[in-house]
Protein backbone atom coordinates (compact mmCIF):
# COMPACT_ATOMS: atom_id res chain seq x y z
CA UNK A 1 0.00 0.00 0.00
CA UNK A 2 1.15 3.33 -0.52
CA UNK A 3 1.84 5.59 2.10
CA UNK A 4 -1.18 8.23 1.45
CA UNK A 5 -3.60 5.24 1.79
CA UNK A 6 -1.69 3.82 5.07
CA UNK A 7 -2.40 7.52 6.32
CA UNK A 8 -5.86 8.24 4.99
CA UNK A 9 -7.43 4.81 6.78
CA UNK A 10 -5.29 6.15 10.04
CA UNK A 11 -7.95 9.00 10.12
CA UNK A 12 -11.40 8.84 11.58
CA UNK A 13 -14.13 9.47 9.48
CA UNK A 14 -15.32 12.57 11.09
CA UNK A 15 -11.55 13.82 10.26
CA UNK A 16 -11.98 12.50 6.92
CA UNK A 17 -15.05 14.58 6.09
CA UNK A 18 -13.33 17.18 7.61
CA UNK A 19 -10.20 17.15 5.23
CA UNK A 20 -12.36 16.51 2.41
CA UNK A 21 -14.04 20.24 3.23
CA UNK A 22 -10.64 21.57 3.61
CA UNK A 23 -9.32 20.05 0.61
CA UNK A 24 -12.25 21.26 -1.38
CA UNK A 25 -11.58 24.88 -0.21
CA UNK A 26 -8.17 24.66 -0.92
CA UNK A 27 -8.95 23.72 -4.87
CA UNK A 28 -11.24 26.52 -5.08
CA UNK A 29 -8.42 28.95 -4.23
CA UNK A 30 -6.23 27.13 -6.52
CA UNK A 31 -8.38 27.56 -9.23
CA UNK A 32 -9.17 31.17 -8.44
CA UNK A 33 -5.87 31.87 -7.95
CA UNK A 34 -4.90 30.10 -11.25
CA UNK A 35 -7.43 32.13 -13.28
CA UNK A 36 -5.95 35.05 -12.28
CA UNK A 37 -2.80 34.03 -13.30
CA UNK A 38 -0.80 30.94 -13.88
CA UNK A 39 0.22 28.76 -10.98
CA UNK A 40 3.75 28.26 -10.37
CA UNK A 41 2.57 24.30 -10.43
CA UNK A 42 -0.34 23.66 -12.31
CA UNK A 43 -0.55 19.76 -11.43
CA UNK A 44 -0.99 20.52 -8.44
CA UNK A 45 -5.07 21.00 -9.16
CA UNK A 46 -5.15 17.55 -10.91
CA UNK A 47 -3.31 16.62 -7.29
CA UNK A 48 -5.77 18.09 -5.24
CA UNK A 49 -8.33 16.74 -6.77
CA UNK A 50 -7.20 13.18 -6.70
CA UNK A 51 -6.83 14.04 -2.87
CA UNK A 52 -10.88 14.63 -2.45
CA UNK A 53 -11.19 11.44 -4.17
CA UNK A 54 -8.85 9.07 -2.62
CA UNK A 55 -10.80 10.25 0.81
CA UNK A 56 -14.06 10.39 -0.82
CA UNK A 57 -13.12 6.90 -1.66
CA UNK A 58 -12.57 6.26 1.60
CA UNK A 59 -15.58 7.31 3.38
CA UNK A 60 -17.54 5.19 1.16
CA UNK A 61 -15.74 2.64 1.97
CA UNK A 62 -16.38 3.41 5.27
CA UNK A 63 -19.90 3.66 4.97
CA UNK A 64 -20.14 0.53 2.81
CA UNK A 65 -18.32 -1.69 5.52
CA UNK A 66 -21.36 -0.16 8.13
CA UNK A 67 -24.13 -0.69 6.05
CA UNK A 68 -22.99 -4.47 5.77
CA UNK A 69 -23.05 -5.01 9.06
CA UNK A 70 -26.01 -3.91 10.19
CA UNK A 71 -27.50 -7.03 7.54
Amino acid sequence: MAKKELDIKELGTEELVEKVSESRLQLRKARFAHAVSALEKPGSLRNIRKEIARLLTEINKRKQAEALKAN
